[in-house]
């Protein structure tokens, strides 16, 4: 049956209220995880986010949590359920990342992220889809099938956090943490309606948890359905490691200042591809709602290396995907998505000159990056998440975007050069399409900057919905 959209995003108060009702014991976590549960049981079927729930491993957990309330402690994220993306290391869980390789995977420990999020006194009820590997960005894989976006199930969410991002979608929980290596918790959220940041890299510890593919430049994110909800799950997670050597403190936080923004608004984000004449329509009403309301939004795009479209980039993740898995995929091609086996085969014919040179270009993008603020005077950057809205569940991507044929990674062309730059991206909700799917913005601001970055966001969100 179809899903109240309306309903289901009102399903929930916000996280700090949650919160203030557990700390004040006017609710319970255990009665917040029930209610999730409950969700849960009711709308999973249809949309396939989880890929475990275990009611008494959660229900322990909330006693946990109201343990620790009645020996007086107050807590910033008392009782809120969250789902983790099923590559996140959730000590005791089946942790699979969407393969059969490790079907019967159980974390050893907790990625630090989790442990820090349940020290703020959130509660994990489950455990959610992603393309095997987290590297694509479609949800489906051959263990546990595909996630459907909850706005039209004939859709997908996009990926690889489309079961984070649809879980909190549909109301079954209100907060999610999933990861991006190319934008995977930016675009699913900006076809779902939700918020999705990527921090700085190195803002958010990573690990301990399995080998990437991406060599630096994945993150551990925050999905919401506010920038509120947002920054106040950031703040649960954020901060140096003794577990992950990138991870490091944040500048010193002096807040945006009283001088104006001066931001850029690049409708492609200087890239020759094609873009949806409705996202386009739709940002573009953005920028001037934004204009009107007193921001500097001027022109600028920035100007990236020679090969810096994803084409050029690819050889990494190919290359770290081959250097994982390339063994049992030649042992067992069957037991991993076909999508998957193309990019491990491609990673086998590589040279090591290729991935050097990727790797290269990585940094010549990371350079760019960084000049596109530093030279234009700019403070922030605004644009599409994506061209497109979502498309059908059962392809790839979209076979052609404005009319113009593209190839499986089209639609994703806005958002991994900002991991590559390791600078924090968010994507807020901005719009609909005809059809009535939703559609982000992207915010971008200089690395280190991420708090500002979360209070430009608040601030666009609430000229954008006046």
């Amino acid at each position: 049956m179809p899903i109240d959209m309306t309903a289901a995003f009102t399903f929930w108060p916000s996280l700090a209220e949650i919160a203030a009702t557990v700390n004040a014991g006017r609710s319970t976590a255990a009665a917040e995880t029930q209610r999730a549960l409950a969700r849960i049981g009711e709308l999973d079927g249809e949309i396939g986010a989880f890929t475990s729930v275990d009611p008494a491993d959660a229900l322990r957990r909330a006693a946990a949590v109201d343990a620790r309330i009645a020996a007086g402690e107050r807590l910033p994220l008392a009782g809120v359920p969250v789902a983790i993306k099923d590559n996140i290391w959730v000590k005791g869980r089946p942790i699979t990342q969407g393969s059969n390789l490790f079907r019967d995977f159980i974390a050893p420990e907790d990625a630090e992220a989790v442990a820090r999020i349940e020290a703020a006194g959130a509660v994990i009820v489950g455990i959610a889809n992603t393309s095997e590997f987290a590297a694509k960005g479609q949800t489906t894989n051959l263990l546990h099938g595909a996630t459907r976006n909850p706005w039209n199930t004939a859709m997908t969410p996009g990926g690889s956090s489309g079961g984070p991002v649809a879980a909190v979608a549909a109301g079954m929980v209100p907060l999610a943490i999933g990861t991006d290596a190319g934008g995977s918790s930016r675009r699913p959220p900006a076809h779902t309606g939700l918020v999705g940041l990527k921090p700085s890299f190195g803002a958010i510890p990573y690990g301990p948890g399995f080998p990437e593919p991406f060599f630096g430049i994945s993150c551990i994110c925050p999905i919401a359905r506010t920038v509120a909800d947002t920054a106040l799950a950031f703040e649960a997670m954020a901060g140096a490691s003794r577990v992950d050597p990138h991870a490091a403190l944040l500048p010193p936080d002096d807040g945006l200042g009283s001088a104006p923004l001066r931001i850029a608004y690049s409708p492609r984000w200087g890239l020759d591809v094609p873009v949806e004449p409705e996202v386009a329509a739709v940002v573009d009403a953005c920028v001037v709602k934004l204009r009107a309301a007193g921001l500097a939004v001027v022109d600028g795009d920035p100007r990236w290396p020679p090969g810096a479209a994803e084409t050029g980039l690819g050889a990494i993740q190919q290359s770290g995907l081959a250097a994982l898995h390339g063994e049992a995929w030649k042992a067992r091609p069957d037991q991993i998505d076909p999508d998957l086996g193309a990019q491990i085969a491609a990673g086998l014919a590589l040279t090591g000159a290729d991935v050097a040179r990727a790797l290269l270009l990585s940094e010549e993008v990371a350079v760019a990056g960084a000049a596109f603020f530093r030279d234009g005077g700019f403070d922030a950057a605004i644009g599409p998440t994506t061209p497109c809205a979502a498309w059908p569940v059962d392809l790839l991507g979209p076979a052609t975007i404005a009319g113009v044929p593209v190839g499986p990674r089209g639609h994703a062309v806005f958002t991994p050069l900002f991991n590559h730059t390791r600078q924090p991206a968010i994507s807020i909700p901005c719009g609909f399409d005809r059809k009535g799917l939703p559609l982000g913005l992207q915010i971008v601001m200089p690395r280190g900057r991420d708090r500002d970055l979360l209070r430009l966001a608040a601030r666009m969100e609430a000229i954008l919905a006046g």
